[in-house]
């Protein structure tokens, strides 16, 4: 008799099987940041994409004009205006880094920082300052005039300044700290073990330099010139000033003498593909060099004590690059400034235009530093992630794409996407309101903000990423086991360790923002005017005393983050 239900023991209900169980989807961690740098990436990308279709729809009957007598004539000046500069700042730069570092002479321990104050000052000021430096009734030619006498200097002239050579030396002067910087950097890296091996199998400090040292150097230096000639591309002031037609020059001059746009944005593309092709040069240089340091931290290299004519010889060959591209121009500057202050005072209209300059560069630089820190903390993440994604990781370098973009090129693109953004928002309004808006966004401030933005992002990811890399990925770890999320690690764990990054990084936007003028001269509204863009306003004119107190406003605000460098720059080597 088979037992009644009573009888039978209860049990629990078997667990369904595993194949019945649907599995539960999970939001993949940091995906609201991976989403953030995706629209930054679009953000960046959307004014290129812009340039690119508008290039392909033709400028009609202009372009054939373009290609037989404007570029030309501007991609010969480029490519040599590229050259000559790239050599001034291999040559500066590369042999002044291995004087402060390999050899110890009086005055060597100022130079070494003094060195890179020529990055505190624009390229377009120094060549507004030699310009009026030079000139025929100027110092310069006044003084040799008092020394020699009128009648000795009735036949004498001096080099031409508005020349490619004359925008080769000024510009060369200014952009060689990028090399002596990286170059530095990698030679008080070097081990003395190697130095010390080839002067013992009999290599002089010349060929030691060259065997030894260079060799090593070489990636660093190729990185240096690579930003140095990115520099020189987006240069406009200078190159216009001194009469040197390049790509950057022949799109401001179709867009604002012709008003073609298309024009310009072919012209745009062309200087873009030049940029690309720098870029490949670069990486292709070094695609197989290859550098491993030794196991333990090596000894570096002891600076050789110079005395005499040596000493002098080395002091002054650190010295004449800082009198070139920062005493001379400073000093001149500083002399006009003071004159003008005596004469007219700081009026409104300079006031008005530095309060302007501080609050785009006050926006552009919280936007950038919070979008930075979006794009830094998706790469965070996609670097603990125990599987790479290829799409976080071209989001990721897509978004610090601007720099290497021309201010330029970036404003004739922006200016294409914002025309379309303020059709559809006109567009709507006809259709709800029946009222056209006009210029929302492109006839703002807003749009030379946007650009700022979109070009300087990758200095403050750039800034902010570094600063992670000395975050252990233990701290984050453990915070996820304590339940924290992405956000909330971000801001109880990784901010409070970022602020110094955060804050060097902000300090070199703002003071980039400051200084901008291809982006703003082409995007500004109507009766809007900055520190830069009144400096080229009375260039253009010749007035050059007026234009003496922004310009020096400019360098004092670029001597913050210089001396900054130059202190942090100065920590390995001690």
């Amino acid at each position: 008799m088979p037992p009644s239900d009573a009888a039978m023991p209860m049990t629990a209900a078997a667990p369904p099987a595993p194949a019945d169980r649907k599995p539960v989807r999970r939001a993949r961690p940091g995906a609201f940041w991976f989403a953030g740098a995706a629209l930054v990436a679009l953000a960046v990308l959307a004014p290129i994409l812009s340039l690119v279709l508008t290039a392909l729809e033709g400028s009609g009957d202009l372009w054939p004009h373009l290609v037989a007598y404007v570029l030309p004539q501007a991609l010969t000046d480029t490519v040599l205006l590229l050259a000559g500069v790239g050599a001034i700042s291999v040559v500066i730069g590369t042999g002044t880094a291995w004087l402060v570092t390999a050899y110890d002479f009086r005055g060597r321990r100022v130079l070494s920082w003094a060195l890179l104050l020529p990055l505190a000052v624009p390229t377009y000021i120094v060549a507004f300052a030699y310009l009026d430096i030079l000139h025929p009734i100027g110092p310069v030619q006044a003084a040799l005039k008092a020394v020699f006498g009128r009648e000795t200097m009735r036949g004498f002239r001096l080099p031409e300044l508005r020349s490619l050579g004359g925008c080769i030396f000024v510009i060369g002067f200014v952009l060689y700290p990028y090399v002596y910087l990286t170059a530095r950097a990698m030679f008080a890296m070097q081990a003395a073990s190697l130095i010390e091996a080839a002067r013992t199998l009999g290599c002089g400090p010349v060929a030691a330099f060259f065997r030894i040292a260079l060799p090593q150097a070489r990636p660093a230096v190729a990185v240096g010139t690579s930003l140095a000639l990115m520099e020189t591309m987006n240069d406009i002031g200078a190159s216009e000033f001194l009469g040197v037609q390049t790509l950057t020059v022949s799109i401001y001059a179709t867009w604002v003498n012709r008003s073609n746009l298309p024009g310009a944005a072919q012209i745009a593309l062309a200087a873009l593909a030049v940029v690309v092709l720098l870029v490949g040069i670069e990486r292709w240089a070094r695609r197989r060099q290859r550098h491993a340091g030794p196991g333990q931290r090596a000894r570096a290299i002891a600076p050789v004590r110079l005395r005499g004519l040596k000493g002098a010889a080395a002091f002054a060959a650190c010295a004449l690059p800082v009198a070139i591209g920062f005493a001379a121009p400073a000093a001149y500057l500083l002399s006009e400034a003071i004159k003008r202050l005596r004469f007219a005072g700081f009026g409104p209209d300079l006031m008005r235009e530095t309060l302007t300059t501080f609050g785009v560069a006050a926006a552009a630089t919280v936007l950038t530093v919070v979008l930075g820190l979006v794009v830094a903390h998706a790469a965070r993440l996609s670097r603990l992630a125990a599987r790479r994604n290829l799409a976080t990781d071209f989001m990721i370098r897509a978004a610090s794409l601007g720099y290497a973009v021309p201010g330029t090129v970036l404003a004739i693109g922006l200016m294409i996407s914002l025309a379309g953004l303020d059709h559809l928002i006109g567009a709507g309004a006809s259709l709800v309101g029946g009222v056209d808006p006009g210029l929302i966004v492109s006839g703002s401030a807003a749009a030379v903000v946007y650009a700022c933005v979109a070009r300087f992002l990758a200095v403050s990811t750039g800034g902010i990423d570094a600063g992670y890399a000395k975050i252990p990925a233990s701290f984050d770890h453990a915070a996820r086991t304590l339940g924290r999320t992405a956000g909330g690690t971000l801001a109880r764990i990784h901010l409070p360790l970022l602020r110094p990054a955060t804050g060097a990084a902000a300090l070199l936007v703002f003071v980039d923002c400051m200084k901008e003028l291809p982006a703003t001269l082409l995007l500004r509204p109507l009766n809007f005017e900055t520190l830069a863009t009144h400096l080229y306003g009375e260039a253009a004119r010749g007035s050059y005393e007026d234009g003496a107190v922004a310009a020096l406003a400019i360098v004092l605000f670029g001597l913050l983050p210089v001396l900054v460098l130059a202190r942090l720059s100065g920590k390995p080597a001690a």
